[in-house]
C-alpha cells in the first residue's frame, strides 16, 4: 500500500467514499489546520471554530457515501464558509432576540416607571388644586381636566373671559410654586 501522504485527495476522496477510516484520517490531517484558520478569521473565537471544523468533518463522515466531490479543496472550504455564514447568522439572531428581551424588560421596566410617577404627580396636583379658592379649583379643573375653552368657561359661570383668564393663570402659578418639590422625570 501507497503512503497516505503520496495519495492525490480525489484517490483519497474515492476511499473515504468506501468507508476507509485511515483515508478520511488523512483528509483531516490534511485539511483541519486550513479549515480552522478560515473559520477562526471569520468568527475570532477558537472554541467556537474548532466545534465549527469538527462539525465539517463529523459532517463528511456521514455523508460520504451521498455526496459527490470533485475537489477536496473546494468542498471543504467551502463548507467551512457555509458553516461559518450559518454560525455568524445564528449568533446574529442570537443577539437581536437578546436585544428584544432586554428591550421588553425595559420598556416593562419604563412604564411601570412612568405609571408610578404619573400617579405620584396627579396626587400632587390634586393636593395642590385642593389648597386653591374653589373657584379658582373648578375653573382650572373645567380648562385643563374638561378641555373647555375660555368662552365656555365665561358663559357657564357668568363671569368675563378677562376674570376666567385671571383665575387660570392664578391657578398655573399656585401649581407651579407648589409643585417645585415634584421632581418628574
Amino acid at each position: 500500500m501507497l503512503s497516505s501522504k503520496n495519495i492525490e485527495d480525489q484517490e483519497l476522496v474515492g476511499f473515504l467514499f468506501e468507508s476507509k477510516k485511515w483515508a478520511f484520517e488523512e483528509i483531516y490531517k490534511r485539511y483541519w489546520k486550513r479549515l480552522l484558520g478560515v473559520a477562526f478569521h471569520h468568527i475570532g473565537v477558537m472554541e467556537e471554530a474548532e466545534g465549527l471544523v469538527q462539525e465539517i468533518f463529523l459532517s463528511l463522515w456521514k455523508r460520504r457515501a451521498d455526496v459527490v466531490i470533485k475537489r477536496l479543496d473546494l468542498y471543504l472550504t467551502l463548507a467551512i464558509k457555509n458553516k461559518v455564514y450559518d454560525y455568524i447568522k445564528s449568533q446574529i439572531s442570537y443577539r437581536k432576540y437578546q436585544e428584544y428581551l432586554i428591550f421588553q424588560e425595559l420598556k416593562v421596566h419604563s412604564d411601570t416607571e412612568n405609571i408610578v410617577n404619573y400617579l405620584e404627580l396627579t396626587k400632587a396636583v390634586e393636593k395642590v388644586l385642593d389648597r386653591l379658592p374653589e373657584k379658582s379649583a373648578e375653573i382650572f379643573k373645567r380648562s385643563r381636566f374638561e378641555d373647555q375653552s375660555v368662552k365656555q368657561i365665561a358663559g357657564d359661570l357668568n363671569l368675563s373671559s378677562k376674570a376666567v383668564e385671571y383665575h387660570i393663570t392664578k391657578s398655573l402659578k399656585f401649581l407651579q410654586e407648589n409643585l417645585k418639590a415634584y421632581h418628574y422625570n
